[in-house]
């Protein structure tokens, strides 16, 4: 008896010893996920933060998401733009611009410009991920440069866009436009879906981070457009689409250049994402937005609360299935209590369309677009 259960491990385990069962992968989680999860407290988060001066808490914040991007912030490599593929378009100038964003690799960019002697204010407009990497820039700004492009932009637009190009809707109404690839995308690809994991690994193989890698180079981008002679330096927004409102917000916390900001469709609590049929428990693309040892001090809301109390607007689909609900309600009452704190409850813009799922229509452009007027 004592042999066979020897063979067969159907003996109980020591007292205090740990069950072999809670070894055993759940799907794409290990089994004892909800250990780890319970061990998220988010400690640096303001109001749970033993710092109770906001603009020291800021600094800190900061300071510890700058850590975790394993790219030096302090780049120092002149922009050194090239303007080429000029154009005229309605009441604005388009053109493609190449600037080095970091010391690694020359990136191509549209630039649009109002007519008009300036300054304008102007918008880091920042593209979605979508597992669709043969077009970046393109699915926000009309490719009056590529008409191989031209047909995969358009449709994009459709799907979710309502047919519209952001990037010239906001150039038509007195905005100067910078959109840029992200590596693997547009002119810096095309990756495929299955690459994607392998890339963010080599990144870390190499000491770096994917992730970390962009977020770099968005705020660098920030401050291209900061510098540009008919930019009005005080009213630059950061606007974004899914992945592109992850990056907007992200954007506003590291970098000062930042005034306002418009995220549709990615706001969430980690915890409250991280469950049964979640895009992101798959992997691949969750590795452009996944900073690892961050979610040991801060949360989505958290990183996005030290923009506060600047302006800021989030929306989200109801019928979303990428963000559930859950999520988006703990991170919105995460966001409001930081924006109370600053007697600023009136630049926090929060709505959830009930009837829409992951897009970005004219509907909510329309409203978006009028709160930049208003703000900026």
């Amino acid at each position: 008896m004592h042999r066979a259960a020897a063979v067969t491990g159907s003996a109980a385990p020591a007292r205090g010893a740990v069950s072999p069962a809670a070894g055993i992968v759940d799907g794409p989680l290990p089994g004892f996920h909800p250990a780890l999860k319970a061990e998220l407290n988010f400690p640096l988060a303001w109001g749970t933060s033993p710092v109770r001066d906001f603009g020291t808490w800021r600094r800190k914040a900061r300071t510890v998401v700058e850590d975790h991007l394993l790219v030096p912030s302090q780049d120092g490599t002149p922009y050194a733009p090239e303007r080429a593929e000029v154009s005229q378009g309605a009441g604005y100038t388009r053109e493609l611009v190449t600037l080095s964003l970091t010391r690694y690799e020359r990136v191509r960019a549209a630039l649009l410009t109002p007519h008009g002697p300036g300054p304008f204010p102007a918008v880091l407009l920042l593209h979605d991920h979508g597992a669709r990497f043969d077009i970046g820039k393109e699915k926000l700004v009309r490719p009056w440069y590529d008409d191989t492009r031209l047909a995969s932009a358009e449709a994009w637009a459709d799907q979710y866009f309502s047919g519209r190009f952001v990037g010239d809707e906001l150039a038509r109404r007195g905005y100067v436009v910078l959109c840029a690839d992200a590596l693997g995308w547009g002119d810096r690809g095309p990756v495929t879906y299955d690459q994607q994991q392998a890339l963010a690994s080599n990144f870390s193989n190499l000491g770096s981070s994917l992730a970390g890698l962009m977020a770099r180079e968005d705020a660098r981008a920030a401050g291209f457009l900061a510098g540009l002679r008919k930019v009005d330096v005080g009213r630059i927004a950061a606007v974004g689409f899914s992945m592109g409102a992850y990056r907007a917000w992200q954007t506003a916390a590291l970098t000062d250049h930042i005034a306002a900001t418009a995220s549709v469709c990615w706001m969430t609590g980690l915890k409250d994402m991280m469950v049964p049929g979640n895009n992101t428990l798959r992997g691949q693309s969750s590795y452009y937005m996944l900073h690892p040892g961050l979610p040991r001090f801060l949360d989505f809301p958290d990183v996005a609360s030290i923009a506060a109390p600047r302006p800021m607007l989030f929306f989200n689909g109801g019928l979303d299935p990428l963000f559930p609900a859950d999520g988006v309600r703990v991170a919105y009452e995460r966001l409001r209590a930081v924006w109370h704190s600053r007697h600023a409850e009136e630049r926090l813009h929060l709505r959830t369309w009930p009837d829409l799922g992951h897009v970005f229509l004219d509907r909510m452009q329309d409203e978006v677009f009028s709160w930049l007027d208003h703000v900026l």
